[in-house]
């Protein structure tokens, strides 16, 4: 597929690097050790690092924010620890996941259905804090009507509050990465 002028938005890595996450941006000089190391795409072929970071320096806006690609990364921070150049990869793609949610690219309906977010089921709820004591990014909060909540934008998709709810009051969507991950047969 040939790209166009219309495809390009210039200034898009600029816009990148301003974000908080994506600093590191520039450092990137495309060595692969994130894409070498990724569980991610290893089990998702489409999902490569290296690529990703191309992609913004070309200036594929539309095309990478609108991608669901922007939703498989874990942030295992694998990447990070291979980097020789300290490009933080999971960090950039939070900044890119911010510039899609800005720029409408998706919306916290969307996050939920594509089963990147948890949610509550208010009226199943009964405040037992499971989901705040299991949780390691300290996410699930106990609103002012004693019922746990869950902001989208900040759940990381784990899966962990939704299996240790003891009122199965938590639901999740099973994601589109954990479909693919299933078809070619990582999921047994």
């Amino acid at each position: 597929m040939a790209l166009t002028d219309k495809d390009i938005t210039p200034g898009f890595a600029a816009e990148v690097v301003a974000q908080p996450g994506g600093e590191h941006l520039n450092r990137c000089f495309n060595c692969g050790a994130c894409s070498g190391i990724c569980p991610v795409s290893q089990a998702i072929p489409e999902f490569d690092p290296r690529k990703m970071i191309h992609m913004v320096r070309m200036g594929l806006k539309e095309r990478l924010l609108a991608s669901d690609l922007l939703w498989f990364c874990s942030k295992c921070r694998s990447c990070v620890f291979v980097c020789p150049q300290d490009v933080r990869f999971a960090d950039i793609m939070g900044a890119l996941r911010e510039l899609a949610m800005a720029g409408g690219y998706i919306t916290d309906q969307d996050l939920l259905d594509k089963g990147k977010a948890a949610w509550v089921e208010r009226d199943l709820c009964v405040a037992c804090l499971t989901c705040v004591r299991v949780c390691p990014w300290r996410i699930p909060k106990i609103d002012d009507q004693g019922v746990a909540v869950i902001d989208p934008r900040a759940c990381r998709g784990c899966g962990i509050c939704p299996a240790e709810c003891p009122a199965k009051a938590i639901k999740q969507n099973e994601s589109e990465d954990e479909r693919s991950i299933a078809a070619c047969g990582g999921g047994h």
